[in-house]
């Protein structure tokens, strides 16, 4: 029988390779052309050109505009907006007698003004105009005898005018929300007000210590409930400009 040679197995790619710093075994290496971060930012985008409806540098600008900086207000240290620290800059260059930041600063503030007054003069307008045209449609239903159309909201009542100053508010729920908000909470109102009255009427026929006590405690659980139902209508109210309109 002849002698049969001994086959070793292949040589491991490691083999004489020295795993180290900056030397990963084999299994770990990224291979060619494969990136260490395929989930980051592509190749060339920093660099890239926006697209057409891309305003990249209008984004760039409101981001600096608004962005907070430190500055020096009397003796202390304050957190503004760049660009109020721009326009206090250059309202303080002014005061100092810059010509060139007083007409600069003079420039804005008439900008400012006249565009303030137009939009005050088209939102007088506008509401000029509604009060009117609801009023007539409202006389309209009223000669036709239809009430089964839905009110106006605003209603043209809770639109006030001030023509002497020129400016317009309403007074009363706008929307339908605000409407539904002012209701649940006022449903909820009179339900804890009912159950306050009986309540109270338990009270009076109550003979025995202990119902008087527990009626007791119940009426002013139900008074407390009453009392913050009442101050969440007031917040309500203040916010949605509800001053004398009630539902």
């Amino acid at each position: 029988m002849k002698d049969r040679k001994l086959m070793l197995p292949a040589s491991p790619p490691e083999a004489g390779y020295e795993v180290g710093f900056g030397k990963p075994p084999a299994g770990t290496r990224f291979m060619p052309g494969q990136s260490g971060n395929p989930k980051g930012r592509p190749r060339g985008a920093k660099n890239k050109r926006p697209a057409l409806n891309d305003e990249r540098l209008k984004g760039i600008i409101l981001e600096e505009a608004y962005r907070n900086i430190t500055v020096r207000d009397g003796h202390r240290n304050v957190s503004v907006p760049m660009a109020q620290a721009v326009v206090r800059s250059m309202a303080v260059n002014a005061a100092k007698g810059q010509h060139r930041a007083q007409r600069l600063f003079a420039e804005i503030l008439s900008s400012t003004e006249r565009q303030n007054k137009a939009l005050a003069d088209a939102w007088l307008g506008t509401a000029i105009e509604y009060k009117v045209e609801w009023e007539r449609e409202l006389h309209r239903r009223e000669m036709l005898g239809i009430t089964d159309l839905p009110p106006p909201l605003p209603h043209p009542d809770q639109v006030k005018i001030n023509m002497s100053t020129g400016l317009a508010h309403i007074e009363g729920p706008a929307t339908k929300d605000q409407v539904g908000e002012v209701e649940m909470w006022r449903d909820r109102q009179r339900m804890f007000e009912e159950e306050l009255e009986a309540t109270l009427r338990a009270l009076k026929r109550a003979r025995k210590p202990e119902r008087i006590a527990i009626l007791q405690e119940e009426k002013e659980q139900v008074e407390k409930v009453l009392e913050v139902i009442e101050s969440l209508l007031d917040k309500i109210e203040w916010k949605n400009g509800i001053s004398a309109t009630k539902l």
